[in-house]
């Protein structure tokens, strides 16, 4: 059998991305615009989304900028029909709105903690739930950008940690629920990721940096085009029978067992005081 090279041509298709204008998920939308993907992104930030949406179309293609919070399901929706009348239904739903800081249970306060769940878990279940409506049947892909805290305990990440790891279980839960429509859902788990804000805030020095890197089992950092790759193959013929899965991009960092923070923890408070 023959792989054809022409499943990763998304001419024409449309990509939605929550949480789209700035690092992995920016990154996964200039692959699927260089594809020719028509590419929808919302964001907080009206300012950023617009720019975000300007370099897309740099690249030769059609985008839209729309500033939406995934908390706010009215925005939210909004957000989604107005995308729905300028390319049509969904083709690829990416949903990565995410936070992240360093902190212990106990330096924690309750409302940071429900920030992040409802940033990250709330938010995924809101895009995932108001996108149904528009999504193409059958053939949508949806994926979720989930983080390694989803299974690997992680001092000073028990909002992470528990917001992902509901962000991998809702992911199995609506594979089951909308597989017979033809919808699949997978997660990408990312391991640490060069020139991102996340990993910045985990490894906030070169030596937490370093470190991070030397407990990848292949030694390096991982970059976007890895998990732009991925997603373009859920998104893909080739990824047709794929659904419910949870994926790790991560060098095998996931095989490596809790990390600790506790050096970049300590940097993160030098740095605040």
């Amino acid at each position: 059998m023959s792989m054809d090279p022409s499943a990763f041509d998304f001419t024409g298709r449309h990509l939605f991305v929550a949480g789209g204008s700035s690092g992995i998920n920016l990154g996964v939308a200039q692959a699927f615009a260089r594809a020719g993907a028509n590419v929808s992104l919302i964001s907080r930030s009206a300012d950023k989304v617009a720019t975000a949406a300007a370099g897309l179309e740099a690249l030769g293609t059609q985008a839209l900028g729309i500033a939406a919070d995934v908390r706010q399901p009215e925005a939210l929706e909004r957000a989604l029909s107005e995308a729905h009348v300028r390319f049509g239904p969904i083709d690829v739903l990416l949903s990565g709105a995410a936070g992240n800081f360093l902190a212990s249970a106990l330096d924690m306060s309750p409302n940071a903690f429900k920030t992040v769940v409802e940033i990250d878990l709330l938010g995924s279940f809101n895009v995932a739930r108001l996108a149904h409506a528009h999504l193409r049947r059958p053939g949508a892909s949806i994926i979720q950008i989930s983080a390694g805290q989803a299974f690997t305990p992680t001092p000073f990440q028990a909002h992470v940690c528990a917001a992902k790891a509901g962000v991998d279980m809702l992911t199995r839960v609506l594979a089951l629920e909308w597989g017979a429509e033809g919808i699949r859902i997978n997660s990408i788990v990312p391991g640490p990721i060069a020139d991102t804000e996340g990993l910045k805030r985990l490894a906030p020095t070169a030596r937490t940096l370093d470190d991070m890197a030397q407990r990848v089992p292949l030694k390096r950092l991982g970059r976007i085009e890895d998990i732009a790759r991925m997603a373009m193959v859920l998104a893909s013929d080739w990824g047709s029978y794929i659904t419910g899965a949870v994926i790790p991009v991560d060098g095998g960092l996931a095989l490596t067992g809790p990390r600790d923070l506790t050096a970049a923890a300590e940097a993160t408070r030098k740095t605040r005081a």
